[in-house]
């Protein structure tokens, strides 16, 4: 075949990403509309920024959990076959085998609610109301005991609530703490020394033969 299809393709895609740069607008599609804006900027931040207006209770939360939501992760938020466990475990994360719940594990509340409002229900994404949402967050977090039965979630309150383990994470700061492992020219080739066989298993003898492989020292 020839090579010259495969020098027209690229320089087809050279054109198209310096394109941008020759010219102020593609040729193609369009702006935005403010609604289709909206419709993705659903994302909700730890601090509470992006919560939308609304409430919900726990009373309310149980009945949509149990029919909405129970299915995979169980009436209590035990988990139903290998769908994650949304409650318990807490105080378990030194353990061997730490249980990772939205109680025992995330920082903060309003993570539950940025991930039910993109994903959940599983198949049904972005199918509940915020005040559905709002009641679902509450009783999850009254599975976990992190907040009481007369609990009411809302835009006001919800980044306000203690997570169990809120002091768990910490912000990146590896351009403070590390900064002292920097180089301004790293290694990148030959840094180590070649690797060596240094020993021989005695019960079996798993060390592979090869008369190119270097001498066991």
């Amino acid at each position: 075949m020839s090579k010259y299809p495969k020098i027209i393709k690229k320089l087809f895609w050279v054109l198209l990403i310096a394109y941008p740069a020759l010219s102020a607008e593609l040729p193609v599609g369009r702006p935005p509309l403010p609604a289709e804006i909206a419709a993705w900027d659903i994302d909700v931040r730890p601090d509470g920024t992006g919560l939308p207006p609304g409430q919900g209770s726990v009373k309310l939360g149980e009945a949509l959990f149990l029919e909405r939501c129970a299915a995979c992760h169980g009436e209590f938020g035990e988990g139903a076959g290998k769908f994650p466990e949304l409650a318990g475990g807490i105080g378990s994360l030194r353990q061997d085998r730490p249980f990772k719940t939205v109680g025992s594990y995330w920082p903060n509340s309003t993570t539950a609610f940025d991930y039910i409002r993109r994903a959940m229900p599983f198949g049904q994404a972005q199918s509940l109301e915020p005040d559905q949402i709002y009641a679902l967050v509450a009783f999850i977090l009254n599975l976990n005991d992190v907040v009481a039965e007369d609990f009411v979630a809302s835009q006001a309150n919800l980044a306000k609530v203690k997570m169990p383990n809120e002091s768990g994470f910490y912000d990146d700061d590896r351009d403070a703490t590390e900064r002292g492992f920097w180089v301004a020219a790293p290694c990148m080739t030959a840094c180590k020394p070649e690797a060596k066989i240094t020993g021989r298993a005695s019960a079996v003898d798993v060390t592979p033969e090869s008369k190119t492989a270097p001498k066991m020292e």
